[in-house]
């Protein structure tokens, strides 16, 4: 019994192989992230694609001998395995082999804790496993019944599958679209407010700076994609002016599409804000790479021309090697903050203010708007506010939506 217990708990050991020039760094952190134990990496010294394994059978063949020597249990690939090379290498190793995108959904799975978040996971899983059915090992050897040449009443058990998985994904994208149905009027309902949403690479430190700035308890964890649902708090910015401010689920290179078109409702909270916090890592070597990753997925999901204010987060890491002092050259109107300090904050609160709120201008409103006079009131940032026979004199700022409903009544 106890024999039995120890090998339940054993942890999985990896062999990770990388394309030429690959580190593995990053798919280093996904798999640690998923809790297995990374034994050996394997960066290969060229790759000339073939349709069997996708590199030579004789490379395929040392792979094969190095995860048994190493006693590892599965080998995971830093590039796509389509799902006939996924057979081949399961049948030349006996092991389980799969690629990044499987390690990306895996670890997705195992994070989604609301309604919305397991449904996005599920259809992402189920669209990827789609293709991989008929290379199971499992024995498909029923025949269709019927005449030759006919279908008859008969189905393999192969195609069975597939029609449940099919039946199964249509069932998730009903409800789904009930869920996004509903985001959308939470939506519609926050628009008359000025927003921001955070963006960046996962693990910027994205939940942290929210928890910071606005004092909320968001889950934070020192692992990638530790939040997946995006999460509104309100910022105060000054006495009268504040800003709704949303964390995002973060971003990584090579994201699947299966990914990235199930988490569409939730990315089009990027597409909707009115600034775009872009969080960058100054401590990571890789910030760089990061930096165009993320913008890389801004314009995929239609987000590319949102207003942008770039942030250096952790800061308080130090700057040893030379990383922060290279990101401030780069990015010389950048922010540097520190979630853990909170260092920086003041300045964020002024530029944030400064580029959602613009310039103070001057309006005479007449009193019968008195919906906009109570909106400016609300929403925008006015400096002073006087009544007379012509209308409401009215000095404010207002952000961009106020300043669209305003400007018929601005003073030249």
């Amino acid at each position: 019994m106890v024999e039995v217990k120890e090998e339940a708990e054993r942890v999985p050991r990896a062999l990770l192989v990388g394309e030429p020039g690959n580190d593995l760094q990053e798919l280093k952190g996904l798999v640690l992230t998923l809790g297995m134990d990374i034994v050996q990496r394997l960066t290969l010294n060229r790759l000339e694609v073939q349709p069997q394994y996708g590199m030579g059978s004789g490379k395929a063949q040392e792979i094969n001998e190095l995860a048994h020597s190493i006693e590892a249990d599965c080998i995971i690939f830093d590039f796509n395995i389509e799902p006939r090379k996924q057979r081949n290498w399961e049948e030349l190793t006996g092991l389980s082999c799969f690629d990044r995108q499987e390690v990306i959904i895996r670890i997705f799975a195992s994070r989604a804790q609301t309604r919305e978040a397991s449904l996005q996971v599920e259809l992402a899983r189920l669209q990827y496993s789609l293709p991989r059915l008929q290379h199971l090992k499992n024995s498909f050897n029923r025949q269709r019944g019927g005449a030759v040449g006919n279908r008859g009443s008969g189905e393999t058990q192969l195609e069975l599958d597939q029609r449940q998985i099919r039946e199964k994904i249509a069932s998730i994208k009903h409800d789904l679209a009930e869920v996004e149905l509903n985001r959308e009027t939470q939506r519609k309902q926050r628009e008359k407010q000025p927003s921001c949403a955070l963006v960046g690479y996962t693990n910027a430190g994205k939940s942290s700076l929210l928890n910071a700035l606005t004092g909320s308890d968001v889950f934070v964890e020192n692992k990638l994609f530790a939040t997946l649902d995006p999460i509104t708090r309100r910022l105060p910015l000054n006495d009268s002016a504040g800003v709704l401010i949303t964390d995002t689920v973060g971003f990584i290179s090579n994201l699947p599409h299966h990914l990235v078109d199930a988490f569409k409702s939730t990315l089009e909270e990027a597409c909707d804000a009115d600034l775009l916090l872009l969080v960058l890592d100054a401590s990571d070597e890789n910030a760089n790479f990061q930096y165009e990753t993320v913008c890389d997925v801004l314009d995929d999901i239609g987000a590319s021309d949102n207003p942008r204010l770039i942030l250096l987060n952790k800061i308080d890491k130090g700057d040893e090697k030379g990383t922060l002092t290279a990101l401030r050259h780069k990015f010389p109107d950048a922010i540097c903050v520190s979630a853990k300090d909170q260092t920086g904050f003041l300045e964020l609160k002024d530029k944030i203010y400064e580029m959602i709120y613009g310039d103070i201008a001057e309006y005479i409103i007449p009193i019968t708007q008195s919906i906009l006079i109570n909106e400016l009131r609300k929403n925008g940032c006015i400096q002073s506010e006087e009544w007379l026979d012509d209308g409401v004199h009215i000095t404010a700022r207002a952000t961009g939506r106020l300043l669209a409903l305003a400007s018929p009544y601005l003073v030249p």
